[in-house]
């Protein structure tokens, strides 16, 4: 076994990726900080299959993900949705098991299951108490691996999606910001919704998403990653043993897939400037303004704490203009998407229809308003200690911490420790948040809306 000591930066990056090594990539620090940070270790097995933990002795649980590479972002147009369609699917029946055995098996033992999909990413976890891991652990890889996929399952489950996808249609809330994504990324697919559309599921047949999952969830593209009361040699072992069974092959010198991208690594999703008003009979107007953000890159940190001033908390600036100061609305807030190659930066507001375009003036006032500089040394230290607050108190299940793990290998190739992050955070300056708010809010302005709204010409020239 090889050894990785901490990088003077105090995270790591991907060691040499050789099956059947193990490294120590974090140990616990000197500092208050880290000191409620565990052990990580990751072992590359034959095959390419990493298995990635944090030991944390001082819980009752385990937070236990399997992680495949893999997103709605990866898919051909006539593939839309087939991703997340086969996340569902692979709850459904292995050769062990069918769906009620399944979910029986980890109610059996008091433990949560679930997955989901995103532009990048699938998960597959479970949250158990530590005796149980063995269990969670062999129902994950059995669904995972092992998972039949048969026309009758296709077919049922066919209909449950479609029906999700409706769900999601009627939340204008969502409907807004996809059209944003869409209006901003199309016809690239990071622009399409991760669930696909109902015309795409329903033509989908089921040979597509059979070869989806045989060439998606390779060993090579798979992470298991876990955090809680556990010892990472027991949990390498129980892994072995389920690929000595046949539930993981490949071809055994096969390594480990590279980390989708960051830090500047991939070329930019070339990004459009889009207006759309969608017409729906809701009681508030939802509103989604806009401009391309940067990418998954070093600009996150200043990105976070200009996110923080501009629109996160009771205190931001949006919150005080548009709810407190004049009373326009209960929810508003700003929010920021960063990917392997594109990023937006947004604001978001649901308010009357009466009343949207007087939100967006004071909306876009606000962005003008950041955009030509001003922030205070109080807003700057009022936002590192809300980002420092909620990165901490984030990391105190181990749910959140087994996320971060998988994260950092499959998408950045990066982990840095707690205090480096907080080092990084505080180590933004009023200039660099000047300079990035300037350098966003420049762009043209991007919006998505829906609402009640029969002439739509007020909206539409709000952001003119």
């Amino acid at each position: 076994m090889t050894r990785r000591r901490v990088s003077a930066q105090g995270g790591w990056a991907l060691p040499a990726q050789h099956p059947g090594t193990t490294h120590t990539l974090l140990s616990p620090a000197g500092d208050g900080i880290d000191q409620a940070v565990g052990t990580v270790r990751r072992t590359v097995l034959p095959g390419g299959l990493r298995v990635i933990t944090e030991q944390l002795p001082t819980v009752r649980s385990v937070s236990l993900g399997v992680w495949a590479g893999v997103g709605s972002r990866d898919e051909a147009p006539a593939l839309a949705g087939a991703t997340h369609f086969l996340e569902h699917l692979l709850f459904k029946r292995t050769a062990r098991r069918d769906a009620a055995q399944i979910a029986a098996e980890i109610d059996e033992i008091g433990g949560e299951l679930n997955g989901f999909t995103t532009k990048e990413l699938t998960c597959y976890y479970a949250r158990v108490v530590d005796e149980d891991t063995p269990v969670a652990l062999d129902v994950l890889l059995d669904m995972v691996t092992a998972s039949l996929v048969t026309d009758a399952d296709v077919d049922a489950e066919r209909s449950v999606v479609v029906e999700e996808i409706a769900m999601n249609e009627d939340d204008p809330a969502d409907t807004a910001h996809e059209m944003f994504a869409g209006g901003m990324w199309l016809p690239h697919p990071v622009g399409r919704p991760v669930l696909g559309s109902a015309a795409s599921i329903e033509g989908m047949p089921s040979h597509q998403l059979r070869l989806w999952y045989r060439t998606r969830y390779l060993p090579s593209n798979l992470v298991i990653a876990a955090a809680g009361n556990l010892e990472h040699t027991a949990l390498v072992r129980l892994v072995r043993q389920a690929m000595a069974k046949g539930m993981l092959t490949s071809t055994p010198e096969a390594h480990p897939a590279p980390p989708r991208g960051g830090l500047g690594q991939a070329a930019r999703v070339p990004a459009s400037t889009s207006v759309a008003v969608a017409h729906r009979p809701t009681e508030q107007a939802n509103i989604v303004v806009g401009v391309p953000g940067p990418p998954r890159d070093e600009r996150r940190w200043p990105l976070a704490v200009l996110s923080s001033i501009l629109g996160d908390g009771s205190s931001s600036r949006l919150f005080q203009s548009v709810r407190e100061d004049h009373g326009l609305a209960y929810s508003v807030y700003s929010f920021f998407t960063s990917l392997a190659d594109a990023g937006a930066f947004g604001v978001y507001v649901g308010c009357q229809p009466a009343k949207a375009e007087q939100a967006l003036v004071l909306m876009r006032a606000e962005l003008e308003r950041i955009r030509s500089g001003g922030v205070s040394d109080a807003e700057l230290a009022r936002a590192k200690g809300q980002l420092r607050g909620s990165l901490v108190l984030g990391l105190e299940d181990t749910s959140s911490r087994m996320s971060r793990l998988a994260k950092a290998e499959l998408l950045s190739g990066e982990l840095p420790s707690l205090s480096e992050v907080l080092r990084r955070i505080d180590a933004v300056t009023v200039d660099e948040v000047d300079s990035l708010a300037s350098e966003l809010f420049a762009a043209p302005l991007s919006l998505s809306v829906v609402g009640p709204f029969d002439d739509d010409t007020a909206v539409r020239g709000a952001v003119a």
